[in-house]
């Protein structure tokens, strides 16, 4: 009977200690997604100077919406490759995505969010004044 006892205690432990390693890779997640306020405000946005999720934030500034296909055919890339890419816009709020189902077949597309405007507007003003500097 002891022993059951114990091997109960060490098994909530174990889930208690598993738990917690979770939230810690959640918290370490969370601080990678850089926030925008806490930039310098002579810093590029290096979320977006990233040339694919600069792609995907010009292609979605052109167009209200588009499917992940439109988008992977359009910036010539992987399926791993975009939704990695995606997802760190998502989690900086600067793209929405947005599922669906067509029929039986599932649908994502992406729209830019007012963040994201605004960060691209910031950064191409960014680039304008670097360009204009260089020129000088």
């Amino acid at each position: 009977m002891a022993r059951r006892v114990e091997s109960r205690e060490s098994r909530v432990q174990r889930r208690e200690s598993r738990v917690q390693s979770r939230a810690a890779k959640v918290e370490s997640r969370a601080s990678k997604v850089e926030s925008p306020s806490r930039r310098s405000p002579l810093e590029l946005d290096r979320l977006i100077h990233e040339r694919l999720r600069l792609g995907i934030i010009s292609a979605l500034a052109a167009n209200d919406r588009l499917s992940f296909n439109d988008l992977k055919r359009l910036l010539r890339t992987t399926d791993g490759n975009l939704s990695v890419h995606a997802r760190k816009l998502e989690d900086a709020e600067y793209v929405a995505c947005d599922k669906s189902f067509d029929g039986r077949m599932p649908r994502t597309e992406y729209r830019l969010t007012a963040a994201g405007r605004r960060a691209l507007e910031k950064y191409l003003a960014h680039m304008e004044a670097i360009i204009k500097a260089a020129k000088s």
